[in-house]
């Protein structure tokens, strides 16, 4: 064997060596960090299954906010009267009006806008006349006035686009219509 081929082989076996030596002190670091990987794969996995199921929750509780209308009002020109300020059309003095009034036919009917809870059902004789309110938590409630006939009873579960009454013209009224 040539003194050049003894440099070479002397050379390679020395870079054998080193690589060995860097793959010896980088393995451990290889295998420490695919572990950490497979941890956080794991926290991952969970925090992904946490936050679907967060979504779903919030999907079903998309159902208890008001979110239709509660009367058939396909080209949206029944609404004749907004919340705000304005002239009391009995008493002629300015006065706050707490909702919108849908201008429909006596014996409409009146849809849940959302999911919820029957909270009263009032029948007495009150400005407001025949009333149903519904609570669907979260700070939401819906009130349904001036109703004929009502279908819905106090604690009764109700599902957004059910019927829970007829229009009416009752309490302080010009003409029937749903506050």
């Amino acid at each position: 064997m040539s003194e050049e081929n003894s440099k070479e082989n002397t050379a390679l076996f020395d870079r054998i060596f080193t690589l060995e030596l860097q793959v010896g002190v980088l393995l451990p670091k290889i295998i420490k960090a695919m572990d950490a990987l497979s941890k956080n794969n794991a926290v991952s996995d969970y925090l992904i299954a946490e936050m679907e199921q967060h979504a779903d929750s919030l999907k079903d509780g998309l159902n208890y906010i008001p979110a239709i209308q509660p009367v058939i009002n396909k080209d949206l020109t029944l609404l004749t009267a907004s919340y705000g300020m304005r002239i009391h059309p009995f008493y002629k003095t300015l006065t706050a009006h707490q909702g919108v009034d849908y201008t429909v036919s006596e014996g409409s009917r009146v849809f849940a806008t959302a999911d919820g809870r029957v909270s009263r059902v009032i029948t007495q004789r009150t400005s407001s006349g025949n009333t149903v309110i519904i609570n669907h938590g979260n700070g939401y409630e819906t009130s349904y006035s001036h109703l004929g006939k009502i279908y819905v009873k106090q604690g009764q579960s109700v599902r957004r686009g059910d019927i829970i009454a007829q229009s009416g013209n009752s309490g302080l009224s010009l003409a029937p219509h749903l506050h």
